[in-house]
C-alpha cells in the first residue's frame, strides 16, 4: 500500500496527470519521491513518443524538438518551469534570504527568470533538434532520459540532512524525507536504466554517453542545490522545479556532444 500511495504522491505532485493524492504525511512523500522517476519515465516517454511521430510524419527535427520540449511543460502546467524563473529571480536578486524567498513567491517574473527561461528552452529545443536529426531514436531516448534526471534529481534534493527554506509548501513536506541510501540506489537503478536507453543511441558509445548525460545532469543540479540551500537556506517547491528544469537540459546538453 505505501508503494501505492507513493505512485499517487509522485504523479500527483509532480505531473498534471488527474491522480487524486490520498496522504500528505511524510511516509507517503518519502515513497512518493522514491517514485519520482517513474513519473519522470512517464511525461519523458510521452514527450519522446510526440516528437518520434512527428518526425516520421516528416516535421523535420526542429519541429519534433519543439513538440518534445512542449509535452514536459503541458503535462506539469509549467510548474517547473515557472519555480526556474523564479528561481533565478530569488537568486539573481542578490539579497538576504528572507527578501530572495519573497521575491520567489510573487505572482511576476523579473529579468533574471525571463533570460533564464528563454536560455533553457533555447538548450532543450536545439539539443533535442540535434538528437531527432539522428534519427526517432535517439530524439525520443534524449526525451526519456531528460524526464528520468529531471525528477531523479528531486529524489537526490530530498535526501536527509537538505532542509527546508520554508515550513510550508512542497518542499517542507518532502525535504530530508528519503534515507541517503534509499536515494542512492534508486539513482543506481536509474543509471542502470539509462546505460540500456544508450543503446539506442547511434554510434558505439551510446550507454556509455547515456549514462554520462544523467550523472553529469544530476551534478548541475547538485551545484544548483547546494547554493539555493547556502543562500535561501534550503528548498522550496520553486527551487525543486528548478532542479528538475537544470538536470534535465545539461542531460539533453551532454548528449549533443562528442
Amino acid at each position: 500500500m505505501t508503494a501505492l500511495h507513493g505512485l499517487r504522491f509522485a504523479f500527483g505532485t509532480l505531473t498534471a496527470v488527474p491522480v487524486r493524492v490520498t496522504r500528505w504525511d511524510r511516509e507517503a512523500a518519502r515513497a512518493g519521491m522514491l517514485c519520482a522517476p517513474l513519473a519522470g519515465l512517464a511525461v519523458g516517454a510521452a514527450a519522446g513518443a510526440t516528437g518520434a511521430l512527428l518526425a516520421a510524419a516528416g516535421s523535420g527535427p526542429l519541429m519534433a524538438a519543439v513538440a518534445a520540449t512542449a509535452v514536459p511543460a503541458a503535462l506539469t502546467r509549467g510548474l517547473h518551469l515557472d519555480g526556474l524563473a523564479d528561481t533565478a529571480d530569488g537568486l539573481g536578486s542578490g539579497r538576504p534570504a528572507e527578501d530572495a524567498l519573497r521575491i520567489m513567491k510573487q505572482s511576476d517574473v523579473g529579468p533574471f527568470g525571463v533570460v533564464t527561461l528563454v536560455l533553457v528552452l533555447l538548450a532543450q529545443v536545439a539539443a533535442l533538434a540535434g538528437l531527432y536529426a539522428q534519427g526517432w531514436a535517439p530524439g525520443a531516448c534524449g526525451a526519456v532520459l531528460a524526464g528520468v534526471a529531471a525528477r531523479l534529481a528531486l529524489t537526490l534534493a530530498s535526501r536527509t540532512g537538505v532542509p527546508p527554506a520554508r515550513p510550508e509548501g512542497l518542499g517542507a513536506a518532502v525535504a530530508g524525507t528519503v534515507p541517503a541510501a534509499g536515494a542512492l540506489l534508486v539513482a543506481g537503478a536509474a543509471t542502470a536504466g539509462a546505460a540500456a536507453a544508450g543503446l539506442l543511441l547511434s554510434g558505439g558509445y551510446g550507454p556509455l554517453r547515456a549514462v554520462a548525460a544523467v550523472l553529469l545532469g544530476l551534478a548541475a543540479a547538485e551545484w544548483l542545490l547546494r547554493r539555493c540551500v547556502r543562500r535561501l537556506g534550503g528548498v522550496t517547491g520553486d527551487v525543486f522545479g528548478a532542479l528538475a528544469e537544470t538536470a534535465a537540459t545539461a542531460c539533453l546538453v551532454v548528449l549533443t556532444l562528442g
